[in-house]
């Protein structure tokens, strides 16, 4: 059984050592976001242009936007969020792992919104941060990795589904407020988050298709098989 752990006060995840990977995400978080605020021309280059990715071929911003935010609040509580967050997941999961779903799943995010630009001209105007990618899909896969096991939040009690629920409000309430094309990394990095947790991983799928195979060879062998007759013949002459 997985032990009950809180976010925001009151026996917390246990932070994991600055050495760990989601303490280095949370730094890297704060230096490319300062560095972008420092220097904007150098910003323009790291956030997420579609235009720029696709057919512009600066292929580096699905990476390099993830690191980036440009508003203080979210720098902040993005990098809590990795820092805290991730490291429960870190702790759960361990470091390969973590950096798979959280950085690549916003990587991932990242160049499917630039591939959607091609279809939808609108998200062509808009520049994306990525900051809270990453903290959207720790929030959200640290909620669903509990499932209906307990933790709690700023002191209430409540399952990892409905802590999944939050951080995927936050992102639904965004949308709404700003327009959803605003949110297009965010929301695809929540689909993604929700298929990989729940047994949509890579290696998962391959395993079922296997699985899927054995049971089609087991069926179509089984159609050339008789029944043998509950009659025991004379085996006097079988030695």
């Amino acid at each position: 059984m997985r032990p009950m752990r809180s976010f925001g006060g009151g026996g917390g995840f246990g932070f994991p050592r600055v050495e760990s990977t989601a303490a280095r995400l949370a730094i890297g978080l704060v230096v490319g976001s300062v560095v972008a605020l420092a220097f904007r021309s150098v910003g323009a280059l790291l956030v997420l242009t579609p235009s720029a990715v696709f057919p512009g071929l600066m292929l580096w911003q699905p990476f390099t936007y993830a690191f980036v935010e440009l508003q203080a609040f979210s720098i902040i509580f993005g990098a809590f969020a990795l820092y805290s967050i991730g490291g429960g997941l870190e702790m759960s999961w361990g470091s390969k792992r973590l950096l798979w779903v959280v950085l690549g799943g916003t990587v991932l995010a990242g160049l499917l919104t630039a591939l959607l630009s091609v279809f939808f001209p609108v998200l062509r105007s808009f520049s994306y941060t990525g900051g809270w990618v990453m903290g959207s899909i720790a929030w959200v896969a640290y909620g669903l990795s509990i499932g209906r096991g307990q933790t709690n939040f700023w002191g209430i009690p409540i399952t990892g589904n409905v802590f999944a629920g939050i951080g995927a409000g936050f992102v639904l309430l965004n949308a709404l407020s700003a327009g959803w094309a605003t949110q297009i990394p965010e929301i695809l990095a929540l689909g993604i988050t929700f298929i990989y947790v729940r047994g949509g991983s890579p290696r998962s799928l391959w395993l079922r298709l296997q699985h899927w195979r054995l049971q089609r060879q087991v069926r179509g062998r089984s159609r050339h098989l008789r029944v043998i007759s509950q009659e025991r013949p004379d085996d006097r002459y079988l030695n």
